[in-house]
């Protein structure tokens, strides 16, 4: 059985996996197989019927027969057995940058949400076996590139399959080191594959699924603080807060878009910002900003139901009723649900990006800033022709926006044929999540910058003789001096590259509370 488990664990098998679970495993939580007595006879069922029936002579793909356009390959009994390492090892081709550990951890427990299920035909003996991996953190080096997302995430699970087998390396205790070192360590015995296992294992779309979690949970961050820079912004410029008011937002009644106007109305506080306004009507980056971010978290629901089902779904092929005794050949390994789902996401969280991008113009530009200072430079008129303050943060975040907007090409439309026309139409969902985390990647940077360059506008504004001050709202002069606690005001020019570090790390650890309570 599994070892080191506790309570708070999360049991796999029986009820479904939700997003949160993955994120929080990827994070360190336990991991453990289901004591639910059905649950466990479906898999057992599954398992044993695989076992009697190549044994009967029956025909299973990837037990009896090859791979792909292999399937017409008939393998003799004496050759079943070793059919799975041999699917390990051809598989061992991956290139490119390796998912980190949390990466590591996250597709372990999607394979196992997926495993778990008892329709693969796979041995409570192996599902315990990656459960103990979570537990004792031992986590596959699993390249980034090689799954065209159909027939599943072949190539990088086979790493997981690998390290199962006692093949490639792990990362154990944080560093990297050989599985068979690591097995000894903890005195496990490499597992035999039983005929189904290995095409089990890899045959899915856990790499994908297991990003597309990650991917979620930072873009339902990212739409929390976005919003709260957007009220920072407002306030900087001395913006109208009627844009976010709630009757406004009632007659165009997007749930996530009125969530985010209530947000920023509640940060802003009502009338005391709009007494500061000597605008009518904002710019659009101001006035639509529920819009914009609103189609972000107005998403977020459909998102969760195509990654959640995704995750609670048995992927692999052939599916294996135990119970009924059916083989049902199919593609359940297609990831285009996936594949769809981190396409739009990207785009949205891309947006994002380019809003705040057009926040940073705002307060930088002397035309548009409503008397803030230029590039928001902190310095005394006397210093102030050699300073620039955020000019050069400016023109990073349009590089990085520019960036991420360049990565919102939509992945699922470029399937390719291959594998001798097999696999003829794919859903290229593993690339489609990974490029939603480099878009992520890059609008974090953008928002760090945009959190560093409100912070320093509200600073700047309260300087001002005829600015109400009580429009820096409790919220926001929280949020102000968590900044500063590690961010000092830009009085003379400085290297700003670390302070937009720190931020992006805090960003990436959700750092701040953000709206709790909503």
């Amino acid at each position: 059985m599994t070892s080191k488990t506790a309570p708070t664990d999360i049991a796999f098998g029986a009820a479904p996996i939700t997003i949160e679970d993955v994120v929080a495993i990827a994070r360190g939580a336990g991991a453990r197989l289901t004591d639910d007595a059905d649950a466990l006879a479906r898999i057992n069922a599954s398992a044993r019927f695989v076992s009697d029936l190549w044994r009967e002579e029956g025909v299973i793909y990837g037990v009896t027969t090859g791979y792909g356009d292999s399937c017409t390959v008939s393998i003799p009994p004496h050759l079943v057995e070793e059919l799975p390492l041999h699917l390990t090892r051809f598989h061992g081709c991956g290139l490119g940058r390796e998912f980190d550990r949390e990466h590591g951890r996250a597709i372990l427990a999607a394979r196992l949400a997926s495993l778990s299920r008892g329709y693969s035909g796979v041995r409570v003996e192996l599902l315990e076996r990656l459960a103990d991996y979570i537990q004792r953190d031992i986590v596959p080096v699993i390249p980034e590139e090689g799954s065209v997302g159909a027939s599943g995430d072949l190539t990088p699970l086979s790493y997981v399959a690998a390290s199962l087998v006692g093949e490639r390396d792990v990362y154990y205790n944080r560093e990297r080191k050989t599985v068979a070192e690591v097995l000894a360590a903890e005195k496990l015995a490499p597992l035999k594959l039983a005929p189904k296992e290995g095409l089990a294992i890899m045959n899915g779309t856990a790499v994908m699924t297991a990003v597309a979690c990650l991917a979620f949970d930072r873009a339902q961050y990212l739409a929390k603080l976005a919003t709260r820079i957007t009220a920072m912004v407002s306030v900087a410029l001395k913006g109208n807060s009627n844009h976010f008011d709630g009757k406004l937002f009632s007659v165009k009644p997007h749930p996530g878009q009125g969530q985010i106007a209530r947000w920023i109305h509640n940060d802003l506080d009502a009338g005391e910002v709009a007494r500061n306004s000597d605008r009518l009507q904002d710019r659009y980056s101001v006035r639509c900003a529920p819009h914009i971010i609103g189609v972000l978290q107005d998403s977020l629901p459909w998102l969760r139901q195509f990654i959640e089902t995704e995750l609670n779904s048995a992927n692999d092929n052939p599916i294996i009723d135990g119970e009924g005794e059916h083989v049902l050949h199919g593609g359940h390994f297609y990831g285009g649900h996936i594949a769809f789902a981190m396409d739009a996401l990207k785009t949205a969280v891309a947006n994002i990006a380019d809003l705040i991008d057009r926040q940073m113009a705002l307060l930088m530009d002397v035309k548009f800033n409503n008397g803030l200072p230029a590039n928001l430079s902190g310095a005394t008129a006397d210093r102030a022709m050699i300073n620039h303050g955020f000019k050069a943060v400016q023109i990073g975040a349009s590089a990085w926006t520019a960036e991420a907007l360049k990565h919102t090409m939509p992945a699922s439309v470029f399937s390719r044929s291959t594998e001798c026309h097999n696999q003829d139409k794919v859903s290229m969902g593993t690339i489609a999540a990974r490029d939603c985390e480099r878009v992520l990647e890059l609008t974090e940077q953008v928002a760090a910058a945009g959190l560093l360059a409100a912070t320093q506008a509200l600073t700047l504004r309260r300087r001002d003789a005829d600015f109400n001050a009580d429009a820096i709202t409790l919220p926001l002069q929280d949020m102000c001096d968590q900044v500063q606690q590690y961010f000092a005001t830009v009085e003379e020019d400085r290297p700003l590259e670390s302070a937009l570090r720190d931020s992006v790390s805090r960003i990436r650890a959700q750092h701040w509370e953000l709206y709790p309570n909503d």
